[in-house]
């Protein structure tokens, strides 16, 4: 850990404080209002009884702001904006040949892995380091020393920020048995511990929800389920399979729960116009009429749910990773609704959390992202030579989002830029400053009172 993220500066603290919020209830946002006293009571040592990590792939200030401005309009507030500790953390990543020189653009895997395990490592790394070895997860950790673990995501469960937790690949596109191309160490074939999906099973959450059906269907290659599907695995683990929002809804404490939802990553929120080269009409986004559930709100809820209930008896409670998985993807794809939207649902994720936390004031709640990304909004006479989008906001104004971080028609691309932290309840100071990813794994481990 740095020296930095050890240091809490109390003066520095208001300053950098959003809101004022205790554990027992929201901040006022009054004009002028001195916040020192409800910012100086958030400040807690100790252990946690139980820590909720949320997750905004993709989610930079930049995000956030055109979030809160569709959604609430510019002197709204989002559940987000409310946690009473904030800073930002750095995101870069290392080169895999050479560790010692840094790659300023991280992507998921490599963001991830570094508060899941402590370590940098290279682009593409699922909690591995440069030279292959292995680290143990902060959820790893977590269920060894008899906590409750979930991972939810809008993703499919094997997507880099999910798999981080639960598995060491090479190369994050190795989700299924049929996906080792790239990670020929870890395919069961060759004596390794398998796939992200095989190893997810292997790990055994509590919770699993999200997408990625079809990596579970695939057929085990080697091993003790040769032969059979990752699903099969599941089952002979122990785990309870449900794919829709019914079922969802059924699942009850006392068996492990795996939900998959879609065949791939889970449908969107919202659609609307996709940014073009010269521009849009101002335009509302719109609900997805194709969309089935369940939302990230009721996955969260039930995750927390399920966990809180498996926990009660125990001296232990639980750890859980909530993600908002295409705020990422709706930015690669210069898609503005559709990425307003997942933000949006991951904002009513974080303000289930915090009701939670709420009536359990033993609990660390920590909000982040992995890395930023393109969008940004512009002058509305601005000539981008990218692709706009002009919407209708909240206030009623017209906003103009611009993507151009890539020659139009290409993916998007992530930025180097630092991003938000905030948190609140045990530990939740560690968060204020400018810290790095890897350190939330310490500010993490430590509420949970786990060592490495």
């Amino acid at each position: 850990m740095t020296s930095s993220s050890r240091l809490i500066r109390r003066g520095a603290i208001a300053a950098l404080a959003v809101g004022a919020l205790t554990a027992a209830a929201m901040p006022t946002f009054a004009s002028g209002g001195d916040r020192t006293d409800a910012v100086r009571s958030a400040i807690k040592g100790g252990k946690a009884r139980n820590v909720i990590l949320l997750i905004g792939d993709g989610m930079g200030d930049s995000e956030i702001t055109i979030a809160r401005n569709y959604a609430k309009g510019a002197a709204g507030r989002l559940a987000l904006d409310t946690l009473p500790l904030t800073g930002e953390y750095t995101t870069y990543a290392v080169n895999k040949s050479d560790p010692s020189k840094p790659d300023y653009v991280t992507d998921s895997a490599a963001s991830g892995s570094g508060w899941a395990t402590g370590h940098k490592t290279y682009n593409g790394a699922i909690s591995v380091t440069p030279d292959g070895k292995p680290q143990p997860t902060v959820l790893e950790l977590a269920k060894k020393a008899g906590f409750r673990t979930g991972d939810v995501t809008t993703a499919e469960l094997g997507d880099a920020t999910p798999a981080v937790l639960s598995a060491h690949v090479a190369d994050r596109s190795c989700e299924g048995p049929a996906d080792m191309a790239k990670c020929p160490q870890q395919d069961k074939v060759n004596g390794g511990p398998g796939s992200i999906s095989e190893q997810q099973v292997q790990t055994g959450a509590d919770v699993y929800f999200g997408g990625g059906k079809a990596r579970f269907a695939q057929t085990i290659k080697a091993g003790q389920f040769q032969g059979k599907t990752v699903l099969d695995q599941a089952a002979a683990a122990g785990y309870n399979v449900v794919s829709d929002a019914a079922g969802l809804a059924a699942a009850k404490p006392g068996k492990k729960v795996l939900g998959l939802f879609a065949d791939g990553n889970m449908p969107l929120e919202w659609t609307g116009p996709l940014a073009k080269v010269g521009g849009t009409d101002p335009a509302k986004c719109t609900p997805n009429a194709q969309f089935s559930g369940p939302h990230l709100r009721d996955m969260a809820n039930k995750a927390i749910s399920l966990l809180d209930a498996q926990s009660k008896r125990g001296k232990k409670g639980f750890f859980l990773q909530i993600e908002g998985a295409s705020i990422d993807k709706q930015d690669h794809a210069a898609n503005p609704c559709g990425q307003i939207g997942e933000n949006v649902e991951f904002d009513r994720a974080v303000q289930a959390s915090l009701d939670y936390a709420r009536h359990h004031r033993d609990t660390l709640v920590v909000v982040t992202a992995d890395h930023g990304h393109t969008s940004q909004i512009i002058p509305l006479e601005a000539q981008s030579p990218g692709q706009t989008a002009t919407l209708i906001t909240a206030d009623g104004s017209n906003m103009k989002i611009n993507y151009a971080t890539n020659t139009p028609g290409q993916s998007q691309e992530h930025t180097g830029t630092e991003v938000r932290i905030a948190a609140q309840g045990p530990q939740a100071a560690n968060v204020v400053g400018v810290t790095d990813q890897t350190d939330l794994f310490h500010t993490l481990s430590r509420a949970l009172g786990v060592r490495h």
